[in-house]
């Protein structure tokens, strides 16, 4: 039989967990980032920096303060835009003064819906210039290259499925154009029995 004592130890180290903490940095690692895992923890640990993602392309910076602002003061959005359009393509930053106000969002703001859209945040080791745009080939973010489901709010199809598609338009175009010369003999009129004149029971 486990002692009260032993449970209560278990409660308190970290290898015993009821509930997972929801202020918890995912395990997604950018691979674009520099420093070493340590100093990535190190950063983590501190950061004031939110990723935010699987936004809709409608979604604006000012409906962004509005939500985010409830777990604390905001220092600034950085709007997620694709490299060639410069148009929003559904992700972005958002830096709070202190690093408990970012913990706070972790808890309150993640997994809640944004334009009828579940928004996802994790804890950012820093924003720097350039990532504001999207890494895809299309421009815009990676996870929407190969997307094969219609969705209205990230701009329809994924890139590759809306070259598929354009492909499929233009192949039934110039296998189904419309007729534009009348095969000979089409122009002779064909009367109906219910038309006038000519008919079977003229």
């Amino acid at each position: 039989m486990v002692s009260t004592t032993e449970i209560e130890r278990g409660l308190l180290s970290d290898n015993f967990t009821i509930v997972p903490r929801l202020d918890q940095p995912s395990t997604y690692k950018d691979h674009q980032y520099q420093g070493s895992n340590v100093q990535r923890n190190d950063d983590l640990a501190r950061t004031t920096t939110l990723y935010v993602g699987n936004l809709s392309f409608y979604t604006t910076e000012e409906q962004m303060y509005e939500v985010f602002s409830k777990a604390g003061e905001i220092k600034r959005i950085i709007m997620g835009l694709s490299r060639h359009t410069k148009t929003p393509c559904g992700f972005c930053f958002v830096e709070y003064y202190t690093h408990e106000d970012a913990l706070n969002c972790m808890k309150y703001v993640n997994g809640t819906k944004l334009d009828d859209r579940i928004i996802r945040t994790d804890l950012d080791p820093g924003f720097k210039e350039g990532r504001q745009f999207g890494r895809g080939r299309s421009g815009g973010q990676v996870r929407d290259e190969y997307r094969q489901e219609y969705d209205e709010g990230r701009g329809g199809w994924g890139h590759m499925r809306a070259k598929q598609e354009e492909e499929r338009r233009v192949q039934q175009e110039e296998n189904y154009e419309a007729i534009s010369t009348v095969p000979a003999g089409a122009e002779l009129q064909i009367n109906s029995r219910l038309g006038d004149g000519g008919g079977y029971g003229a």
